[in-house]
């Protein structure tokens, strides 16, 4: 544990050490920060990159996120940063406490984003960003217990963003679509694979209205497999985004997570804090 706090930090030091006062983009156009690290919401990562950095810019960014519902919880730490508004990388811990056995489970998560098309704002087509997540579960026995087959995965994703201004009588509308290629299991937390699945084609969706400029009120969805044939469900949330200024944002959601590992009705609050430098 103090290893992987270690790395947190010493990426975003270095970041930070390279970084050109980064700020040239839009109030809020990057979004939060995703549960596994990338730049987004809170569950689904989007085509933005995190951070305000430009094209001749680098930005860093930090952020700790704690979701509870009635039987669990996760805490997720991790850093981003953004080179010259074309390629993020990302690492993110994810400890998940489950209360009916007392135990936690960990993953550490490493990530990457290409911009491949476009801006969210200035072109006329939404952005289209690629992006890879290799997730490692460091406390396998639980998932292999339920029958995943493989305590590592990796998660391919397509994103498209498009920030519409003004549309909504007068407020600007933010719109967010992700294909993922995945087997993870609750993100990986129960194990990759099961019963001889294949990584399956799994959607995710975002949309947000921005009431005014230091303010989203927006919903998430995003489809899971059922890899363990437990009834893994879909997840859901209703966010408030703040955004005061572009060194610091926070987020609150309330969450439905379905069945998690055969216990349903899952639903609870999510919290966020993000830094930008």
């Amino acid at each position: 544990m103090h290893r992987n706090r270690s790395i947190l930090s010493i990426v975003l030091l270095c970041v930070m050490s390279l970084q050109s006062h980064a700020g040239g983009k839009i109030l809020a156009t990057p979004g939060v920060s995703q549960l596994e690290g990338a730049g987004g919401g809170g569950i689904v990562p989007w085509a933005q990159l995190a951070g305000y950095a430009t094209e001749d810019e680098i930005a860093a960014s930090g952020f700790c996120s704690r979701v509870k519902v009635d039987d669990f919880s996760l805490n997720a730490c991790g850093a981003q940063a953004n080179f010259y508004d074309r390629l993020e990388v990302s690492y993110a811990q994810q400890s998940f406490y489950v209360n009916p056995l007392d135990t936690y489970l960990k993953q550490s998560i490493a990530g990457a984003k290409l911009r491949l098309y476009g801006d969210v704002v200035y072109s006329s087509l939404p952005q289209i960003s690629l992006g890879i997540q290799a997730k490692k579960l460091d406390t396998s026995d639980i998932a292999f217990a339920l029958g995943a087959e493989k305590d590592s995965g990796t998660d391919v994703y397509l994103a498209m963003s498009k920030l519409h201004l003004g549309v909504v009588d007068g407020y600007n509308w933010l719109w967010n679509m992700t294909a993922r290629r995945t087997e993870a299991n609750q993100m990986g937390l129960l194990g990759f694979g099961g019963s001889g699945n294949r990584p399956s084609l799994q959607f995710e969706a975002s949309t947000a209205l921005l009431v005014d400029r230091h303010l989203a009120i927006g919903f998430e969805f995003r489809q899971k497999p059922d890899n363990l044939n437990i009834g893994e469900s879909h997840w859901r949330d209703i966010f408030v985004a703040w955004f005061p200024n572009k060194h610091f944002s926070t987020t609150v959601a309330y969450v439905d997570l379905g069945n998690i590992a055969g216990i349903n009705n899952q639903t609870g609050w999510y919290w966020s804090l993000m830094g930008n430098f």
